[in-house]
């Protein structure tokens, strides 16, 4: 079961990911979850919760990147377990969003 907790302060928002990143969430995050990030200048995507991500979960999160960056919002990502993190770099998403990105 995957769910968000938003922790907001001022124009800066953490957002603290629990669960799977994968096809079954690409509905909440592109519904919910992006638009309810607009509003700030910053956002931390903490992945400290999140033990696997797949192609979908690739996908929406790059477009989640994307569309935030383009509105000019400041995103980093923090947190990402080490399994995660091999299936990123086997992709080479750092290469791709930014290494600088990932704290």
């Amino acid at each position: 079961m995957f769910r968000y907790i938003l922790l907001k302060e001022n124009e800066y928002v953490e957002v603290k990911l629990e669960g799977d990143l994968d096809i079954d969430v690409t509905e909440v995050v592109e519904e919910e979850l992006i638009p309810s990030l607009e509003d700030f200048n910053s956002v931390n995507l903490n992945f400290k919760d999140v033990p696997f991500v797949d192609s979908s979960g690739i996908g929406i999160f790059l477009q989640m990147i994307k569309t935030l960056e383009q509105k000019g919002i400041k995103v980093v990502v923090s947190h990402v377990k080490e399994e995660v993190m091999e299936v990123f770099n086997l992709l080479q998403i750092p290469e791709i969003i930014g290494e600088e990105l990932f704290v």
